[in-house]
């Protein structure tokens, strides 16, 4: 907590579904000196201001990632950087690969430059499942950011800026995930699927935003953080969300994977386990920092895959995440 409250806290792509949900539980349940939401939409900003985010201490600044100039100016007297903007849909990046590569790589590449030229103490960058290994656009720009990022601690020696990440699975109700998908497709009475042996690891928004702000004051700069997270099959997601449908099997798409992969068996060799997260601990000679009290090695081969996973969602609990019971 000490590490987000009484300070300056600048999100990037703060006007997304996880900027305006960190920016609720920071203003609700922590003491930020100000906090600032960096997007390039300015109706999505004025939405947030009228629509509750109005308190004295959020400052909404319009710009965009890409833009590395506009970042510096943004990150003036800033002590913490969330760097959540990013292109996000795998098909639209399949179809547009310039614009994906400019924003999720070349915008890390700016957040980067202007938190070493601005000063700021910590920068923490979220990334994804699909950038382990990956087998589509999206997913290739997001591994390219993270070893930006780690590598990114080999520069700020002298600055002391501090850059680590959060990968984590599908988010629950996000914007274009499969889950409100499901929800408007039931009311045809047929849902459709790519294959019904794919599995998925699920995280709540809350949940995902609570694990960045504690992994911030975890972060000694390199980590690649992991939560625990449960798994699930999609025939069981459509029956949880969709019971009685109709089911449509149309074909794995491309760029689509059967199951999702947290820490490859490579990354495990250097990454130690919490009760409920790992960590994924940087290969470079500026690593130096010692593991958290607690933390224990992986055994040998180990893989963390959405279908090897020890903890499986059941009906009612994905039903809960979804909002759909109590």
């Amino acid at each position: 907590m000490e590490d987000i409250n009484n300070k300056v806290i600048l999100v990037t792509g703060g006007t997304g579904s996880f900027g305006r949900k960190f920016a609720k539980i920071v203003l609700n349940d922590f003491q930020p000196r100000k906090l600032i939401v960096f997007s390039r939409d300015e109706l999505k900003q004025y939405e947030m201001q009228t629509g509750g985010f109005n308190q004295p201490n959020i400052r909404f600044f319009i710009g965009d990632v890409r833009d590395v100039d506009r970042l510096r100016r943004a990150m003036q007297g800033v002590d913490v950087v969330v760097h959540a903007a990013a292109l996000k849909q795998v098909p639209a990046c399949e179809y547009n690969p310039n614009e994906a590569v400019l924003t999720n790589v070349m915008g890390a590449r700016n957040v980067i430059e202007a938190a070493l030229d601005s000063g700021v103490k910590k920068v923490i960058a979220l990334s994804s499942d699909k950038a382990v290994n990956p087998v589509n656009l999206y997913g290739a720009t997001k591994l390219v950011a993270e070893k930006l990022f780690v590598q990114a601690n080999a520069y700020s020696a002298f600055r002391a800026t501090k850059f680590s990440c959060v990968r984590y699975g599908n988010v629950v109700g996000s914007r274009g995930s499969v889950v409100p998908l499901f929800l408007e497709q039931r009311k045809s009475g047929r849902v459709t699927i790519t294959d019904r042996r794919m599995t998925r690891f699920w995280i709540t928004l809350e949940q995902g935003v609570r694990f960045v702000i504690r992994c911030i004051g975890l972060m000694e700069g390199g980590e690649v953080f992991v939560p625990k997270l449960p798994s699930m099959n999609i025939m069981d997601l459509s029956q949880a969300l969709a019971p009685g449908c109709e089911i449509d099997e149309i074909g794995i798409r491309a760029g689509e994977k059967l199951h999702e992969v947290l820490i490859s068996e490579d990354e495990a060799r250097h990454t130690v386990e919490l009760d409920d997260m790992f960590i994924v601990n940087p290969l470079h000679p500026w690593w130096n920092a010692a593991p958290p009290a607690g933390s224990r090695p992986l055994s040998d081969g180990f893989r963390y895959s959405s279908d090897n996973n020890d903890r499986w969602l059941k009906t009612d609990e994905l039903q809960r995440l979804a909002g759909l019971i109590n």
